[in-house]
């Protein structure tokens, strides 16, 4: 799947609701939900098949893989919340997009604190390595 590829099923997507809105509102939202669904399972078909690179590059520089798969999980959770703060947002939700978008970079702050304790101890490491 090319980004080509892609750009062409959102467009179309994007024609079709259009077309549809002016008869049939609640169909046209329902077309462009289902177009972002499609555009994001291609999306996690390309990204499955990179995941293993994830797990050579934890090994080659020596990180746990605890701390990549935890950052995984942050990027996905971001993703994740943009793409349905964006639908919320289709629906004129704009308030509720707003909060989930807060609540998601709560989790994700949740996750990073043994990140950043990881990388305060080896800061604190180093800084006797020097002393």
């Amino acid at each position: 799947m090319t980004v080509f590829q892609l750009v062409g099923i959102a467009f179309a997507t994007a024609v079709a609701a259009i077309l549809v809105k002016a008869t049939k509102p609640e169909l046209a939202l329902a077309i462009t939900v289902a177009g972002g669904v499609i555009l994001v399972l291609f999306g996690l078909e390309l990204f499955r098949g990179s995941v293993g690179i994830f797990a050579e590059i934890a090994e080659t520089t020596g990180l746990s893989a605890a701390i990549v798969k935890t950052l995984l999980k942050m990027v996905g959770i971001g993703y994740i919340v943009e793409f349905s703060a964006g639908i919320l947002r289709d629906f004129g939700q704009d308030a509720l997009s707003d909060k989930l978008v807060f609540c998601g970079k709560i989790v994700i702050l949740v996750l990073s604190v043994p990140i950043l304790e990881s990388v305060l101890e080896l800061l604190n490491d180093l800084l006797r390595l020097i002393a």
